[in-house]
């Protein structure tokens, strides 16, 4: 991530500074003057059930102030990481897996293992789910829900369509030929079967994996050759020659957020994203959608996994930190604050609060849940966290693919260029 900047000397400071108020037991605590600020990434749908939670909160401690923002995740990591460079950070932060590390080793979060056990109750996550967390064995982040990859899709769209949607039964290479299908067997004007993901990492990560490979190896070099890149462009290159997925210009409005994606657009019939993110779909898309595994590949390997949705963690630089602990330990902890969530950030890590929630689920959350039962029989290990320089190396398969499928490059030109810049990135991150 280049454009993170974490400046030693002033780290040293704060560090220094926290680790005084520390030992003088002077750390804050609540006081009618209390403000804390929160930054998230998500939909509209997740600021609404988060705002709420805030608010719950609020009442039951009026003396704080709680200061959200919340913008899409392709804008996101820009504006965090110059907050954290400018020493402006907020007190708590939505954190990703594929950035904690980053962030962690970097000196810009906050380890929590003090709060474990007392402001923090999280001894019924389970240890794997508390270990997402975790950087060079000090806990950094709170395990907001578990989710998966999965594809969504408009089931009277595809049934109107005389095709076969997407699903753990369908191979690769039968999507493909579904698509083609639906293109055949479609009445509506500029709608295609399925979004085009050949630029979103988390569907080529699922994959590669599915053939024994991976986005990153154990040491942190890239898992794959420019054949592997290639084809992955090549495969949905031939979808779109077949008219089953949206163009390149459909595809390029997308910036990785629910609102802009073609199937929420109305562009497309299928979408894939985060499981957690089926009910922020759901609310902005008017037919009823359907929750399914990705394709699978004959005789590969589990392609999905279970990961946390997304984690919450402290700035190394808060003034806040029992304020913070305490806001985030209601949100994953507590009765009132999980039910108000509900399962949009993923399925509750906390056993409790996933049996209490599960009486009150809607039909829409409840599919969400079933699904990450479902799909257990195809769910492999955990991958390596990604390597500093990852979150670049997404974005640039976004651009690439673009290229790709604007004819700008081929599909090997593509692969080639790929694979050479994540390396680049890797070695100078």
């Amino acid at each position: 991530m280049s454009d993170f900047r974490i400046d030693r000397r002033t780290l040293i400071k704060s560090s220094a500074a926290a680790l005084a108020l520390s030992a003088f037991g002077a750390r804050p605590l609540f006081a009618q003057d209390q403000r804390l600020r929160f930054i998230w990434w998500g939909s509209q749908e997740r600021a609404d059930r988060t705002n709420k939670a805030i608010a719950a909160y609020r009442e039951i401690n009026p003396g704080l102030t709680v200061d959200g923002e919340f913008v899409g995740w392709s804008d996101y990591w820009t504006r965090l990481a110059t907050q954290v460079a400018g020493r402006n950070a907020p007190d708590l932060i939505q954190m990703d897996y594929r950035y904690i590390f980053e962030y962690a080793r970097r000196g810009a979060l906050m380890p929590l293992d003090e709060y474990v056990g007392n402001a923090l109750q999280i001894s019924d996550f389970g240890q794997n789910n508390i270990d997402a967390g975790k950087v060079d064995g000090k806990l950094y982040g709170i395990n907001l829900g578990v989710n998966s990859s999965a594809a969504l899709y408009d089931a009277a769209a595809w049934e109107a369509a005389g095709a076969t949607p997407p699903s753990k039964a369908v191979t690769w290479d039968q999507f493909a030929e579904n698509c083609a299908a639906f293109a055949k067997g479609n009445k509506k004007s500029n709608f295609y079967a399925t979004a085009d993901a050949s630029g979103l990492e988390p569907s080529f990560e699922l994959w590669l994996r599915q053939q024994g490979k991976a986005l990153y190896n154990a040491d942190g070099k890239v898992g794959y050759e420019p054949k592997d890149a290639a084809a992955w462009f090549a495969y949905w290159g031939e979808i779109r020659k077949a008219g089953g997925c949206v163009t390149p210009d459909i595809q390029a409005l997308d910036t990785l957020t629910i609102e802009t994606n073609p199937l929420t657009t109305g562009y497309a019939a299928t979408g894939f994203a985060h499981s957690n993110q089926y009910v922020g779909y759901q609310a902005l898309n008017k037919s009823k959608l359907v929750i399914s595994s990705y394709p699978v590949r004959e005789g590969g390997q589990p392609g999905h996994y279970y990961k946390p949705s997304m984690l919450l963690s402290l700035s190394a630089g808060t003034q806040a930190a029992d304020a913070a602990v305490k806001l985030a330990n209601f949100l994953v902890a507590d009765a009132t604050g999980v039910n108000i969530l509900g399962v949009e950030r993923g399925v509750p890590a906390s056993d409790a609060m996933r049996a209490q929630l599960a009486s009150s689920l809607d039909e829409t959350s409840k599919a969400m849940v079933d699904y990450i039962a479902d799909i257990e029989d195809v769910v492999g290990a955990l991958p390596p966290p990604p390597p500093k320089g990852a979150g670049e190396i997404a974005f640039a398969l976004t651009r690439i693919s673009q290229e790709v499928a604007f004819e700008a490059k081929t599909a090997e030109e593509g692969g080639e260029q790929l694979v050479v810049e994540a390396t680049s990135i890797l070695e100078r991150a």
